[in-house]
């Protein structure tokens, strides 16, 4: 395809992997070039698009140096340590990077902004469009109920999830948080068990559920003294999350090195 952006996807057997290879074939401007996954992985030596019944000519493989032969970008929705093997691949490379991983510490993320420096790098907890519109009407929502209500974060994803809460979930923290002048580190309680006293007035809970196959649900509930207001995101597929990778993908093309997040792809930063 001519002119087109070459992607590399990683983690190219999982779900998340199989729905970014659809997008990136489903693409009018975008061609996959690699597909990476773990060693040992039943899908190696594959055509990537073979679970999609496609033929592509890209085999699945865990050599990074050729999977990312000839890429622009590597999109990586893996987990952090793989993802950080792939950081230093691209660095090496010089392939920009869409991280919709989660579960990073703060060193792992120390280490995705020293890559920064010398590449151009998407990082978000959630590629979602609405999930990222989501947090600006969080932000306005928090800054106008900061008085007299109660707020929680609660989100439901499938039985194979590893973290909680997840990404996005501490990112509506966040930005709850920073919109009343607050670190979520100071005001976040986690887990409820036993005789736990009265709620701490202005602190910010997380409730985590895992189940069946949910996608990705996020309610954020503002209880108040005679009313309560709700603002919620549900994902139906992970094809949302893909749309917006590619959105990422398009935004690095001729950027300059940095961290940046969806709200820069999006244009909601203020």
């Amino acid at each position: 395809m001519a002119g087109a952006i070459n992607v590399a996807v990683a983690g190219a057997s999982g779900r998340m992997g199989r729905m970014l290879i659809e997008a990136v074939l489903a693409s009018g401007d975008c061609s996959l070039t690699g597909a990476l996954d773990v060693p040992g992985s039943a899908a190696l030596g594959e055509d990537a698009g073979a679970p999609l019944g496609r033929v592509t000519g890209v085999a699945v493989t865990d050599d990074l140096a050729s999977g990312l032969a000839g890429a622009d970008a590597l999109i990586d929705f893996t987990r952090p340590e793989g993802t950080l093997a792939h950081l230093a691949a691209c660095r090496a490379q010089g392939v920009a990077m869409v991280i919709g991983t989660t579960g990073f510490t703060p060193a792992q993320r120390a280490e995705v902004g020293a890559a920064a420096q010398a590449l151009p790098i998407v990082l978000a907890p959630n590629m979602s469009v609405g999930v990222n519109v989501m947090l600006r009407l969080l932000a306005q929502a928090a800054r106008a109920l900061s008085e007299g209500y109660d707020i929680e974060v609660i989100e439901a994803h499938h039985r194979h999830k590893v973290d909680a809460p997840s990404g996005t979930a501490l990112a509506m923290g966040q930005a709850l948080a920073a919109a009343t002048g607050r670190r979520l580190e100071d005001c976040a309680v986690y887990a409820r068990e036993g005789v736990t006293g009265e709620r701490v007035a202005g602190s910010i809970g997380f409730a985590a559920i895992r189940g069946g196959d949910i996608v990705g649900d996020h309610t954020v509930l503002f209880a108040g003294t005679g009313e309560r207001l709700e603002i919620t995101h549900r994902s139906s597929s992970r094809a949302n999350y893909a749309a917006g990778s590619l959105r990422a993908v398009r935004f690095l093309q001729g950027r300059a090195p940095g961290l940046y997040g969806m709200d820069d792809v999006l244009g909601l930063r203020d």
